[in-house]
């Protein structure tokens, strides 16, 4: 057994890869990596406990998956599946039969969200609960530790029992947590193994040369007896799953039970929980014993079968109280499913005297801390806690809440608790889990990473939750006091609160190319204030200025890496640097020499360019400094102050239940205020040199550089340097092509697409930009678009991007024809879009890219799954369809009643043309305009056909439908069938 730094997607694949002879997979977030590592693991040729590679097989989706892992168990491979969330669901049908058929296998779940009324990726128990009837037996590993050992126990257990298993664990919190564990090797592990078992389930298989059939039709007469025929299986199930982490906990030394209590053994007071949460609640347990509380937990590994008897022998009998917490809601159920089971187990043996109350906490990955387990605690001390709480939100609406106004840190003395705020593409996160593997596999400190991303593509917003100690880490949530802080984009100076989490006396490294000076200016004056009031030690240090003079400008990571080594001294700065070159070694040596030896002098010119900056006692009163930039446009929206703005800024937890939408609708056109500033070099434009092709706007991922005809009354209030020049083909306009300094992601499309002998476009400094073209921006936007048949690729550029500014890849191939489409169909299109990278940059909260016209039109957009697009699409289609021809009965009626002859003619014309778009959109404004006069005057029947015409008067013009692929391809539902995207739909 040796020890590693890994995460614990990696540590549940060791085992299933040691245990599998085939794996039937299809990627979902964020159980992927367990079937990626499996994959690279086979490609190399590494050999599974029975001496050969693991045979993989990527399916066409989650349901064809559990299909192929049906088929190759019925036909005697040792086999598995590694998945999440709806891909869990897509499972169910043949989970059913798997568990009938008592075949053994072990599904590994990174526990997920499920989408609902949002998609969300992140970790809670919504999709495993969803299981829980279906006949697998189901363990629950808390930590990435306990990931290594109970995939073992589960594996061991369902040969015996023949009842297939479902091991789950958190997904994100333990399935991505980087952690130093133990690792037990494929050796140890056969020697635990019966080859009985392997060989009686081989027997079992289908096979012609001693057939039997499967998966027969029964009547009413004889099914009930063989879903009854199983128990015995069942029955069996918790002892031989003791008996199994009895011999695990032999070989590693640590213990398991099925329901294992922790905490004082005269304890009043027990909270029941299974997941992640079980470490938070016994950090909790410890720091209030140490106070003198009566307080315990019951981590539950099997959830099932659940046994009643192994769960009420692990209550002290001094338990008065029971909290039970679930990890999922289950609207409209009398209770959440772990405290159903509670419940159940202490009326089945007559244990009345214990009052218990279920709580639901950290759904979609939401934060569960000490201080919200302590309020729990306190809570129950009461007499009479609430029942059907929430933890960890502000439920202004139902009242369900519990608040924990008391900050408590429950960490060990010795953890030393590092933050980091990166952005996607920078090498922060890359770096970080470097660190934690120097320090895990190097020294005999423990070592956890955990890394926050928002739904942003690169360049967007990352925080690294790092802890280091001398004890075994046992926090399972984001560090909420730290020792040190680093901030590797200057521009989050002005945009997040990162000193508040941050200790007396703790440790702030900036990555800036300010002087002393400048941060006067530039420092926003609350930051300055807490500078100051909490004594804290000031590093600066200009990464990218660093790796340049390293010759090697990508190497800002290394320069980070080195100072956050060197100021934060959790091991020796000598050891440190040598482990960081080695690693620079393993990971570059392939690039040759040059690029080895560059990274390296990056990490020694760090310490030498790395400044102790001096605070100014001046600064604990400062009012001035630097803030954020705020659109006046931005300042007037009430959704992007009171909900978007609180989301950036890192403060999403704060907003209460009532500012939620309760159906998931959220307005459109909301990424226009975010203006998130993430390009280094953004293009300017040289009028001399343009030739008015309107490329550059053509290719742009974002929707940043926008062509622009003015009239000369326009040019009139246009600010000083709003230069243009004749407009080509467009007489008496004027032109101009406009970037957004502060939307543009810096990704060059535009500047190299130009064909400008001498280039039109080049990149310069974004400061310098935003200097000179902000102003431009904001006017250009007030201009008029003018109508442009957009008949070529130049001419489609001067009609309105309705998809801009989005949260896509800086350079992202996709989106410009996204963009396109919305410029040539925006107005009228409906979208139906697959789960994907199209879903996530064009429908993360809390904004949303695709955007309105003047009249207040554009795209509408849903989405529904991963694989459905098409059908939900297609639906969408048909509803239309029925709607319109629904309409265009109610307006033949309404002219057989009598309509006046402006309706009349109007209905005529629509009937006759309702799938031509130029004709619906006239005659919709003529019968918009007259229909609530003509209903006024109207009686009887008419009135009533004339008012049902006006309240679906939006379906009067022809609608686009299109379907866009996860991966961002795109096609238009015409009532033709299904056309390429760039054909017309009429």
């Amino acid at each position: 057994m040796k020890k590693m730094t890994i995460d614990g997607n990696t540590a549940a694949s060791h085992v299933a890869y040691a245990f599998s002879e085939v794996a039937a997979i299809y990627p979902i977030t964020p159980s992927s990596p367990m079937a990626e590592v499996a994959d690279e693991w086979a490609a190399k040729g590494q050999l599974n406990m029975f001496g050969q590679p693991l045979r993989i097989a990527e399916m066409e989706s989650e349901a064809g998956a559990a299909g192929a892992v049906h088929g190759s168990l019925t036909a005697g491979a040792l086999t598995t599946t590694y998945t999440a969330s709806q891909g869990l669901l897509l499972m169910i049908p043949n989970m059913y039969k798997i568990a009938g058929e008592l075949l053994p296998t072990v599904f590994h779940v990174s526990a997920r969200a499920l989408a609902a009324s949002a998609l969300n990726i992140f970790g809670d128990h919504s999709d495993v609960m969803a299981c829980r009837q279906t006949g697998f037996a189901m363990i629950a590993s808390n930590s990435v530790q306990e990931v290594m050992d109970l995939a073992l126990v589960s594996h061991l257990s369902t040969l015996t029992s023949k009842v297939p298993f479902l091991h789950f664990f958190d997904g994100f919190r333990t399935s991505h947590e980087v952690s130093k564990i133990d690792v037990i090797d494929y050796d140890e592990m056969k020697a635990l193994v019966n080859m009985d078992e392997i060989r009686d389930f081989k027997n079992r298989a289908l096979n012609p040369e001693h057939p039997v059939q499967k998966g027969t039709a029964q009547n009413p007469d004889i099914y009930f007896q063989g879903r009854e025929a199983v128990n015995k299986y069942y029955d069996a199930v918790p002892e031989i799953v003791q008996e199994k982490m009895n011999a695990v906990s032999k070989l590693t030394g640590r213990k398991y039970e099925l329901y294992q209590y922790y905490g004082a053994p005269d304890a009043d007071r027990v909270i029941v929980i299974m997941g992640s949460g079980t470490d938070t609640v016994a950090e909790t347990v410890d720091y209030l014993a140490a106070k003198g509380e009566k307080v315990g937990v019951i981590k539950v590994r099997l959830y099932r079968p659940f046994s009643a008897k192994h769960f009420i022998g692990a209550i002290p009998a001094t338990c008065k109280k029971i909290a039970v917490l679930d990890r999922t809601k289950e609207p409209g159920s009398l209770a959440e499913p772990l405290h159903l089971d509670v419940c159940t187990a202490l009326r089945e043996v007559g244990k009345s005297d214990i009052t218990v109350v279920g709580g639901r906490y950290g759904l979609g990955s939401k934060e569960f801390t000490p201080s919200m387990v302590n309020a729990i605690y306190k809570e129950l001390a009461k007499d009479e806690p609430k029942n059907h709480f929430t933890i960890g939100i502000n439920d202004d609406v139902t009242n369900t809440s519990i608040p924990y106004p008391e900050f408590i840190n429950a960490a060990p003395k010795s953890t030393v608790r590092c933050k980091f705020y990166g952005f996607g593409g920078d090498g922060t996160v890359g770096a970080n889990k470097n660190s934690i593997k120097i320090i895990g596999d190097h020294t005999d400190k423990y070592a956890q990473g955990y890394f926050e991303y928002d739904s942003k593509k690169s360049g967007g917003f990352t925080l690294s939750h790092l802890r280091f100690g001398d004890e075994p880490i046992r926090s399972e949530y984001l560090i909420d006091e730290a020792d040190f802080v680093a901030c590797h984009k200057p521009a989050y100076v002005t945009m997040y609160d990162m000193l508040s989490s941050l200790k007396d006396g703790g440790t702030f490294l900036l990555n800036c190319k300010w002087t002393d000076e400048e941060l006067e200016e530039e420092l926003p004056a609350s930051m300055k204030q807490l500078l100051a009031k909490k004594k804290i030690k000031m590093y600066a240090i200009d990464a990218l200025a660093t790796a340049k003079k390293a010759g090697s400008p990508k190497s800002q990571n290394m320069v980070l890496q080195a100072a956050f080594f060197n100021i934060a001294n959790i091991i020796p700065y000598a050891e440190a640097e040598g482990y960081m070159k080695k690693a620079v070694e393993k990971t570059y040596g392939k690039k040759g020499p040059e690029v080895v030896k560059a990274n390296c002098d990056a990490i020694d010119m760090a310490i030498s360019e790395l400044r102790e900056v001096a605070i100014p006692e001046a600064w604990a009163t400062a009012t001035t400094g630097g803030a954020a930039s705020i659109s006046d446009a931005a300042k007037n929206s009430k959704y992007f102050t009171e909900f978007v703005s609180v989301i950036n800024a890192q403060e999403g937890n704060k907003l209460p239940v009532s500012m939620v939408s309760a159906d998931g609708s959220v307005p459109t056109g909301t990424t226009q205020y975010e203006k998130r500033g993430t390009a280094a070099v953004v293009p300017m434009w040289d009028i001399d040199n343009c030739i008015q092709c309107n490329q550059c706007a053509y290719v742009c991922p974002h929707a940043c550089i926008r062509p622009v005809l003015l009239t000369e009354e326009e040019m009139k209030s246009a600010p000083a340097d709003f230069a243009t020049k004749n407009a080509t083909g467009f007489a008496g306009m004027q032109y101009r092509m406009q970037v957004s300094p502060l939307d543009c992601t810096g990704c060059s499309s535009c500047a190299n697409v130009c064909p400008a002998k001498n280039k039109a476009l080049k990149m310069v400094d974004v400061e310098q930009a935003i200097k000179a073209e902000k102003n431009n921006w904001e006017f250009s936007q007030t201009v008029a678009i003018k109508e442009v048949a957009p008949t070529n690729p130049k001419n489609s550029q001067f009609s309105q991007p309705l998809f801009e500014f989005s949260g896509a890849c800086a350079g992202c191939g996709e989106t410009p024809y996204v963009k396109l489409v919305t410029q040539l169909f925006g107005d009228r299109m409906i979208v139906a879009n697959a789960t994907g990278c199209s879903s996530i940059y064009g429908g993360s909260a809390p904004v949303c890219p695709y955007t309105k016209n003047a009249k207040g039109e554009g795209p509408a957009w849903a989405n529904s799954l991963f694989e459905d697009n098409a059908e939900f699409g297609y639906g969408m289609f048909l509803a239309y369809k029925a709607r319109r021809e629904k309409l265009a009965s109610d307006m033949q009626k309404a002219i057989d009643l009598g309509a006046c002859d402006t309706l009349k003619n109007a209905f005529e014309e629509w009937g006759a043309n309702m799938k031509n778009v130029a004709i619906t959109k006239k005659c919709a404004e003529t019968i918009k305009a007259t229909l609530p006069e003509c209903i006024k005057k109207a009686t009887g029947e008419l009135k009533s056909v004339l008012e049902t015409i006006y309240a679906d008067s939006d379906c009067i013009v022809k609608k686009s439908f299109w379907i866009i692929g996860g991966d961002g391809w795109a096609y238009d539902i015409g009532y033709g069938g299904l056309d390429h995207v760039l054909a017309q739909d009429d």
